[in-house]
């Protein structure tokens, strides 16, 4: 079987930046390779480009927690580490959704689940984040849903 587009893409890049020396840009690429092996190996079989797509989401997420945290530790160095990674990466992440199309997408889950009340804020929270596919972060989606169904953010 052959490897998706996107799979073989990474590999294509891989070996560019190893025959020019681009050490992090290498890097980055085999972390990420790496975490798609390790996705196929845990459902046993090759992954589509979209969900290599959702695997760049999850590693874009990661290197930004990173950051976060090194910021806060005075660590610069290693925070520009994991932002150089991230943008190595963050092409192969599915575009982000805009503002407006959040509000859109919690609206479409609350009016799919006939949620009414706080107490369903599970519900919807599965609804829109099946839909949104790697494209918002969780906590954007929670923080907007409490605010539709009535509960005051944590």
């Amino acid at each position: 079987m052959s490897d998706p587009a996107l799979k073989a893409q990474v590999r294509r890049e891989m070996n560019a930046a190893l025959k020019s020396g681009d050490k992090v840009r290498l890097g980055a690429l085999r972390l990420f390779l790496a975490g798609i092996m390790n996705k196929e190996k845990e459902l046993r079989r090759e992954l589509s480009d979209d969900e290599v797509r959702e695997v760049a989401a999850k590693e874009v997420k990661k290197r930004a927690e990173s950051i976060e945290a090194f910021d806060g530790a005075g660590r610069t160095e290693l925070a520009q580490k994991e932002r150089t990674e991230r943008d190595v990466i963050e092409p192969y992440a599915p575009e982000r959704l805009s503002d407006e199309a959040v509000d859109a997408l919690v609206d479409e889950a609350i009016a799919a689940t006939g949620a009414t009340s706080a107490k369903e804020i599970g519900k919807v929270m599965g609804a829109a984040m099946a839909r949104a596919k790697g494209r918002v972060d969780g906590a954007v989606v929670q923080q907007k849903v409490r605010a539709r169904l009535g509960e005051e953010p944590a």
